[in-house]
């Protein structure tokens, strides 16, 4: 068992250990353990895609040797058969460091979801992976009161434990969007459910640039209800959609190279 599941699995064993001291119920219980086992799978697709990767790099690795002998079996041009190995061994070194990457972002995800451990135990939190992406979701009605965009007293204390974490993680970018479910909102301050959403972002990266999170790596944005990660038909869901989400980003040797598209018309 790795470090990350020994975390989660440590979390599961005390979530029933508070079952009787904290008062939650059996079933508030088990929806926990069952978020964890979703986090558990989700690095376990990470896990998979990085021995996938090394894979490639072995095969890649082998192709080149057998590429090399090839031409020095059929008298191939000097210069010719060194580009191509040059090309190959380039091909090699892309995917070395990209395995790189791959292991560095994994590490980060496991080191934030241990971080937050606590959090979500408390259920003040939730953490997912969406798109190779670390999302930390946290509801509406910890940070904010019905159709405000003023922190709540119990929300700036939840943001405060979560800066501590931004703030340890270096060289990392996040950006901060708000989310609504699909009731229309109008009133002077905010006259549709764009201007609730993107004023909340702003105010959770205002805050958490005052604790210490350098403002240059924060970003804002509302999406209004277009992004619902459940069913507005029923208050349930609609609960789960008034959210907003901390979401880890790419940094830009993580992107794909456009390099070729320069100067393209």
């Amino acid at each position: 068992m790795d470090q990350a599941k020994a975390v989660l699995f440590v979390m599961c064993s005390a979530l029933t250990a508070a079952a009787f001291g904290c008062g939650y119920s059996e079933e508030e219980m088990q929806v926990k353990r069952d978020r964890i086992d979703q986090l558990t799978r989700a690095l376990d697709k990470l896990e998979q895609d990085h021995r996938d990767l090394q894979d490639r790099f072995k095969t890649v690795a082998s192709e080149n040797a057998d590429l090399a002998e090839r031409l020095r079996q059929m008298g191939m041009n000097v210069e010719d058969s060194k580009k191509s190995i040059s090309d190959m061994n380039k091909m090699i070194e892309d995917l070395r460091q990209k395995e790189k990457q791959a292991q560095a972002r994994l590490q980060t995800f496991r080191n934030m979801l241990e971080k937050f451990k606590k959090m979500i135990e408390s259920g003040k939190l939730r953490v997912r992976i969406q798109r190779g992406r670390m999302v930390v979701e946290l509801s509406e009605n910890i940070l904010f009161d019905s159709g405000r965009a003023d922190l709540k007293k119990e929300g700036q204390v939840a943001l405060q434990e979560v800066a501590g974490v931004l703030a340890s993680i270096p060289d990392r970018e996040f950006q901060i969007a708000g989310h609504t479910d699909n009731v229309p909102i109008k009133s002077p301050k905010f006259p549709s459910n764009w201007e609730l959403s993107t004023a909340r972002a702003v105010t959770v990266a205002r805050f958490l640039g005052s604790q210490n999170v350098p403002e240059n790596r924060l970003s804002a944005a509302g999406y209004a209800d277009t992004q619902p990660v459940a069913s507005n038909d029923a208050p349930e869901g609609r609960a789960q959609n008034r959210r907003i989400e901390i979401v880890l980003m790419p940094n830009l040797d993580e992107l794909p190279d456009l390099s070729a598209l320069e100067g393209a018309k």
